[in-house]
């Protein structure tokens, strides 16, 4: 199986944390399986933004990102060349080191 590692994140993993993920999940549903509360406003169908995450490793492995994913990463907090969206990166082979950024932009709770 292959290994999600989390790195420190303040509020949902001060330590970090390393999860065995099924191939063909989903980083989100891997994560919440595991009792890692990523923020999934949409409830997984990328129509939001709040499961964005960072791939520090792996990305390369990763089959690019749809159009519909690249327009809502434009809209996310702190995007960067290895930003994508958990709800939407499909679990294959390859391990994956993952950051979750300290903000995210949710548009329900935020009352916009």
């Amino acid at each position: 199986m292959p290994k999600l590692v989390f790195l420190p994140h303040q509020d949902l993993c001060p330590e970090g944390a390393v999860i065995e993920a099924k191939k063909g999940e989903s980083i989100c549903d891997a994560a919440l399986r595991n009792g890692l509360e990523i923020e999934h406003a949409c409830e997984m169908s990328c129509a939001c933004t709040t499961c964005h995450v960072h791939i520090r490793e792996g990305f390369d492995d990763l089959p690019e990102a749809d159009e519909l994913e690249e327009d809502f990463l434009d809209k996310a907090w702190g995007v960067d060349p290895d930003s994508r969206l958990s709800c939407q990166v499909i679990v294959d082979e390859q391990d994956l080191v993952i950051e979750i950024p300290r903000y995210t932009i949710n548009m329900v709770s935020e009352r916009h």
